[in-house]
């Protein structure tokens, strides 16, 4: 497949970018492509402003790098005007509704981008609101970073569908995300963790459902060394994610086994490219040795959030415009 010639099946039907099990392979793959140009006309230089005179609100409840510099960035290179409001000033669910919340900025604004605590709070957005919601980060999806991570698989493998992916520590949100995209695409996942930190059971069994359409393979193990055989990209995330502090300590003695290293790396019997989504922990559930590696391509990766969801972004908000 090359993307940046994929021809969509059916027109983007999508409202919102909450999370990815809503979307369609071929919605995916459009999102995916759309990606892909924008990075090549970036760097080409090419204007493309599908958000022309449109404004976004991007709500933080947890604090940022990437997620504010890619969407500010991007909404700004797409012809929007984006605007961060923090936690202290609106108290989202606190100070005012999540639904109020919805209602004001629905009729101020053409979108909101929230990276928060609870998928309630953008299920709420959307729910009560009439402009595009995009999940920025909760602690159970991490849609957008599913999608550069699946752009840079692409960029480095040179395909999708049979690649294999394994994902190396917590069951956590951007497990849970790579567990639904890679299913839906037919790109064959690994998740290795410890007992007890296994995604949920509700995303196993979406992933059991789009497997049987895609024809993915997915699994879920407790040995990082079985885990990482074959694969073609091994990814690992912090332990302990943000709001998680206080149990960072516990976690690295349980997690000790699942550090991705130059030993783990070389089990894989093939070249294997190197992925995390950031702020690493260097030492921890990986070494300077690997993110400094020739495979690790985190900072391409790192880039490419911006590409997806320029993507996210003009699909949603913009569409009107892209004809």
């Amino acid at each position: 497949m090359n993307l940046m010639e994929y021809k969509a099946e059916r027109p983007f039907a999508q409202r919102h970018l909450l999370c990815l099990q809503e979307y369609t392979p071929d919605e995916i793959l459009q999102l995916l492509s759309l990606a892909a140009k924008l990075k090549k006309m970036r760097k080409e230089n090419v204007p493309f402003t599908p958000l022309q005179g449109k404004k976004m609100a991007m709500i933080f409840t947890k604090p940022s790098l990437r997620t504010r510099v890619t969407f500010e960035i991007g909404c700004v290179e797409l012809g929007g005007y984006p605007f961060m409001l923090t936690n202290e000033e609106i108290g989202l669910g606190k100070r005012e509704s999540v639904e109020d919340v919805a209602r004001v900025l629905s009729r101020m604004c053409d979108g909101i981008m929230i990276r928060t605590f609870d998928q309630a709070e953008p299920l709420g957005l959307a729910e009560s609101g009439s402009i595009p919601v995009i999940n920025g980060l909760t602690d159970e999806f991490h849609p957008c970073q599913a999608l550069a991570d699946i752009l840079t698989l692409y960029e480095v493998t040179g395909g999708l569908k049979g690649k294999k992916l394994t994902f190396i520590g917590d069951g956590n949100n951007v497990a849970a995300s790579l567990l639904i995209i890679c299913t839906k695409l037919g790109i064959d996942i690994t998740v290795a963790c410890p007992k007890g930190f296994d995604p949920p059971a509700h995303i196993l069994a979406w992933c059991a459902q789009n497997a049987a359409v895609s024809g993915a393979h997915y699994e879920v193990l407790h040995d990082a060394k079985e885990a990482v055989k074959g694969a073609d990209v091994v990814y690992t995330d912090v332990w302990a994610s943000m709001g998680q502090e206080a149990q960072a300590a516990e976690k690295n003695e349980i997690f000790r086994a699942f550090q991705v290293n130059e030993d783990l790396m070389e089990l894989t019997g093939r070249k294997t490219y190197f992925l995390h989504c950031l702020p690493a922990h260097r030492g921890e559930e990986v070494t300077d040795a690997v993110m400094e590696a020739s495979y690790s391509v985190v900072f391409d990766q790192a880039e490419n959030r911006l590409h997806a969801e320029k993507a996210v972004m003009a699909m949603l908000m913009g569409a009107e415009n892209l004809a």
